[in-house]
This record gives C-alpha cells, structure tokens and sequence, in this order.
C-alpha cells in the first residue's frame, strides 16, 4: 500500500499515474501541469490539502528536473542568464510560501485571471512573438530583469502556484525577447528552483506522502521527458499553441474559484 492509505484503490494509483504523466508533458512544454495534477491528488480518500500541495511538488520536482536536462542537452540554453535567474526565484519561492501562511491566495486570484487574459490576447494578437530570439537588452539590464522575473514569479509559486510555468515562458518571450523553445528551456530551470523552494518549506513539517510522491514523480519523469522532446522536435509555432490552450484552461479554472469565492451562494 502507499503511504499508510491502506483504502486506496488502483483505480486511483492508476489516475494518479495518468495524471502524473500528462502533467510533466504539460509542464515540459509550457508550464501549468499542475492544474491536472493536484485535483487529482485531492482525490485521494484521507489526503489533507497541506500533502496534497507538498506531494505536488514533490512528485512535480522530478519531472521538471528531467525536462530541464533534456532541454539543456538538446537546446543548450544560455545558463549565465538560467541559474542566476533560478537562484533568485528560490530565494522568491521561499518568500511567497512563508506568506501564504498568513495571507489567501484568494486576495490574489482576480489579479491573476486579468494578467492572464492579457497575456492570451497579447500571445493570439502577435502571431509572430517567440518565432526567434531577438534580444531586447544586453548586460547588466538583461541579467537585472532577469532576476527580477525570477523573484517575482517565484515569489508567486510560492504564495499561489498555477501557471509558474507559463508566466516564464511568457515573461522571457515578451519581455526579454526569446523564442519560445529557448524560453522553454530557461523556465524549467527556474521552475526547479520554485519547485525546490516550496519543498523546503514542506518537507520539515512532515506534510510529504513519500509513496504516491514517488509513484508521481516516476509518471512525471515520464511525461517531462515526451515533453521536453516533443517541444525541441515540434519547435516555436507548436509551444505557441499550446501555451494559448493552457494559458485559456488556466484563465477558466481561476475565474471560476474567483466566482466561487466572491459571488456563489453559502
């Protein structure tokens, strides 16, 4: 049995795995697997939220991992601007998962689903955005708004968490000029970090199922690396379109916890 849940199904481990799979391919592309995945973990009969988010990004740390080394291998991303961007992310990360303690996510939420639905109209309305990497600043203002995407989006990892993924992705499209596969590869990197980050946070406390989080993981890998080689292969115009389609589940699925909260009936 996994982890003490001696009433969990293999109807479940089985979804887990599935969804596990298809959220490192998510991930791998564009970012924001995590919307499939943890539904799924909250699923799991006797799960708590606190072990559903650490075993999250547990089982998400390893799947980013190995879609950011099989991007490195096959994109060779420009690691002077990746690792210090990802040092300051963790350092962001930390940050946003001491104040989630004190302050929801919920305060949030709107500022989010408003910076996305831009973000979608800006990607649907510049067709041509991420066809090249075309560099908008050199030194140190390039390395300076590279940490300051790194704090702030890692910062927001760790206070809320959907679509870390994608807002770097974007972030290094719009705003400092790459493609969208080297974008890609960049934000895995990053991505380790927050993921590293908020385990930091969670792993003290006791609050990881170690089983599902390795049945996860393993699934995750799995699905990184398809992703990692399906985005090198496909190229610019396919990460495109995918990034849309999540970016456009994302604006759904927190516009509705937006209603939810603020205007839904007791």
């Amino acid at each position: 049995m996994i982890s003490g849940f001696e009433h969990i199904t293999i109807a479940t481990i089985l979804l887990v795995i599935v969804a596990g799979f298809a959220a490192g391919w998510i991930d791998a592309v564009v970012g924001g697997g995590g919307l499939l995945q943890l539904p799924v973990m909250l699923m799991i009969p006797g799960i708590t939220p606190v072990q559903a988010l650490a075993t999250n990004k547990m089982g998400s740390i390893f799947g980013t991992t190995t879609s950011a080394v099989t991007y490195y291998r096959r994109v060779k991303p420009d690691l002077r601007t990746a690792l210090p961007m990802a040092g300051v992310a963790l350092l962001g990360s930390l940050g946003g998962a001491v104040v989630a303690s004190s302050l929801p996510g919920s305060v949030f939420k709107p500022i989010i689903v408003a910076a996305l639905v831009a973000v979608a109209l800006f990607t649907a309305l510049k067709p041509n955005i991420g066809e090249l990497t075309v560099l908008r600043h050199s030194g140190h203002r390039h390395y300076i708004l590279a940490g300051l995407i790194g704090g702030v989006i890692g910062f927001y990892d760790g206070l809320i968490g959907p679509g870390t993924g994608s807002f770097l992705v974007i972030a290094l499209v719009s705003l400092m000029g790459y493609a969208f596969l080297e974008a890609s590869a960049k934000a895995k990197i990053v991505n380790l970090a927050t993921n590293a980050g908020a385990l930091m946070i969670f792993a003290p406390h006791g609050a990881l199922l170690w089983g599902v989080g390795l049945v996860l993981g393993g699934a995750n890998m799995a699905g990184g690396y398809l992703g990692a080689r399906t985005a090198v292969k496909q190229g610019n115009k396919f990460i495109r379109i995918v990034f849309l389609a999540v970016v456009t589940v994302l604006i759904i699925k927190l516009g509705f916890d937006v209603w939810n909260e603020n205007f839904a009936g007791p």
